[in-house]
């Protein structure tokens, strides 16, 4: 990791006491930068962190100059963002977060595209593309549509459009969201590469934490102020002897004990690792721990923090990010074992074909009353496909399908009627306010009068969307129309929840409850069929299905996928560590998990 020094001279990007202001009509204009000031440097990577509406985003559009500061000033390798932004556009590599590409263009059509705009001599772009077609895996696939590659395919793409004209600096936002984690390992080392290569600086903003510990520099961004910055080392120094795993006994579940954790006093974080309860404590006091869990028999080992913990304890808990308690489950809440038997979701020999390709083959797999069942994979692997066909919204080419009782294929209209679906792009109407959201979404699922109202206020109650029931859908911050689009497709109270990538791009708070509420409806028995590409989440679930080129990969509980990547060089593998081992097919096919489908 380089070192990053007080050299002026090394100084790629730099902000004084910058300030930006949005108008709202009839309301105070909203701050999303309050007096920034810091820098980035050549040769580094340099982090950007913070909660959803912490300003990242808004700082990364001034410096790319396609905002202006409302006070301020930003320069980009000594020139200024607003009055030299053409300049800076021909020597900075910009991606933005929703990729920046041509959909109907190819992959080689996008990069010609951006090597005009960037003025790259015709002479200079045959070494230039291979290169960089080398470094993103993407030679293969030049005339493939840019619309038609995998998330992660896209990503690469796109980094490697704004590496075309060989940037002085890149700037990238959040540029690991939702894709898996061997496209985030592929593209983090290109993205090292050319620091340690070419010496250019990196100034990133990134939404999981695991990233920031990789930067050189961390600078943590809270309602538009910059509330931290140093190594991820001086953030993690301060968390000695805060951090706890708490192992479960055979009394309580891994999921039991981590809602039992969750908001306790002296509790500030709790998260599920590798089957134990991760805890960090608001002082380095374990006996709080022991306090909590009574008289339950449960480990306690006192262990070395990350950054992500050390950035759990500094965020203040504000009204944006309210704990959850109404759907906690009790102490004697039924576990895995004793859940129904009822399939409520049932596929046999599942397939889909477009044209002559088989994006899903021969899957079979059930999924039981009350249980998270998580369908995980490489990006292009088929889970969207095979989501959209369990919710109806795809017809299938062979196999079956049963959902709530019902033969998708014959009675798509009863099964979609007792599920609900949440879509992995926000997908409410953004112009209408959430009162007209709730009310619409109601009566689309056949409720009205009393229901519908009586239905409405459980919602507003459950998801603390009361005050902002006259608010825009698109004016509500990320972890509220995460909130929004949960209680619409739970308003006719299905008997299974459809998630598709429910927590991408939304915030480690959000992300914490979230999975608080997906436990505890599933507690009182909602099934949950889910996919995500945070591994941890994985271990939320009570069993997952991993999928490559639309074929089972290994099915199995946490613990079972889990162990197949175990090695006596790594005895206690992480789900990250476990997917990777099974995308690059490191694991012979014999030891894959059934699940005892």
């Amino acid at each position: 990791m380089t070192e990053v020094k007080n050299d002026t001279s090394q100084v790629v990007l730099s902000a004084s006491a910058v300030c930006k202001e949005f108008p709202v009509q009839g309301k105070p204009a909203v701050k999303a930068l309050d007096q920034v000031t810091l820098a980035a440097h050549k040769g580094a990577v340099t982090g950007l962190v913070g909660a959803d509406g912490a300003g990242k985003t808004t700082l990364i559009r001034i410096a790319a100059g396609l905002l202006i500061p409302t006070a301020g000033k930003v320069t980009l390798l000594g020139l200024d963002s607003v009055e030299d932004s053409l300049e800076i556009q021909s020597r900075v590599g910009y991606m933005p977060q929703k990729f920046g590409l041509y959909q109907d263009l190819s992959v080689m059509e996008n990069m010609n595209l951006y090597a005009d705009l960037q003025g790259v001599a015709m002479g200079e772009r045959k070494e230039r593309y291979g290169r960089l077609l080398e470094m993103t895996d993407l030679a293969r696939y030049t005339k493939r549509r840019a619309g038609a590659l995998s998330g992660g395919m896209k990503q690469k793409l796109g980094l490697a459009c704004a590496l075309i004209k060989s940037p002085e600096l890149l700037l990238l936002d959040e540029p690991t969201v939702g894709v898996d984690p061997v496209s985030r390992r592929e593209l983090w080392k290109i993205v090292y590469e050319l620091v340690e290569k070419d010496g250019i600086g990196v100034f990133v903003s990134t939404a999981y934490l695991d990233e920031a510990e990789r930067c050189d520099h961390v600078l943590v961004l809270h309602q538009g102020k910059l509330m931290a910055e140093g190594a991820p080392e001086k953030f993690t120094a301060t968390m000695k002897g805060r951090v706890c795993l708490v192992t479960p006994s055979q009394k309580i579940s891994g999921r039991g004990l981590y809602t039992r954790l969750a908001g306790s006093r002296g509790v500030v974080d709790t998260t599920i690792r590798s089957g134990r309860v991760r805890a960090v404590l608001g002082a380095a006091d374990p006996s709080v721990l022991h306090a909590v869990l009574g008289g339950l028999d449960a480990e306690v080992e006192v262990v070395e923090p990350h950054f992500e913990d050390a950035f759990m304890a500094m965020i203040p808990r504000g009204h944006d990010h309210v704990e959850v308690v109404s759907e906690v489950a009790p102490d004697n809440a039924p576990t895995h074992a004793a859940k129904s038997s009822d399939a409520l979701v049932h596929t046999h020999d599942l397939g889909k074909m477009f044209g002559d390709f088989a994006a899903v083959k021969n899957l079979s797999f059930s999924v039981k009353r009350g249980e998270i069942f998580g369908l995980l994979g490489p990006n292009g692997a088929g889970k969207s496909t095979t989501f959209r066909m369990l919710c109806g919204l795809l017809p299938a080419s062979s196999g079956e399908i049963q959902v709530a009782g019902h033969d998708l294929l014959k009675s798509r209209a009863q099964a979609r009627a007792r599920l609900g679906y949440m879509a992995q792009q926000f997908s409410l109407y953004g112009q209408l306010s959430v009162a007209e959201n709730l009310s619409f979404f109601g009566k689309v699922y056949g409720l009205y009068g009393k229901k519908l109202k009586e239905r409405i206020g459980w919602a507003y109650n459950e998801f603390s969307l009361g005050d902002w029931r006259d608010t825009s859908a698109f004016g509500l911050p990320g972890g509220y129309k995460q909130r929004l689009a949960m209680a619409a497709a739970l308003l006719h109270e299905p008997d299974i929840l459809f998630l598709d990538e429910p927590t991408s791009g939304v915030d480690p708070f959000a992300r914490r409850e979230f999975w608080l509420r997906i436990n505890g409806f599933a507690e009182q028995g909602v099934t949950v069929v889910v996919t995500t590409h945070f591994m941890e989440e994985a271990e939320y679930c009570d069993r997952m299905l991993i999928m490559s080129q639309g074929e089972t990969l290994a099915m199995g509980t946490p613990a079972e996928i889990r162990d197949l990547a175990k090695s006596p060089q790594n005895p206690r593998p992480t789900m990250d560590d476990a997917f990777i081992c099974l995308a690059e097919g490191r694991v012979p096919v014999s030891q894959h998990g059934n699940g005892g489908e």
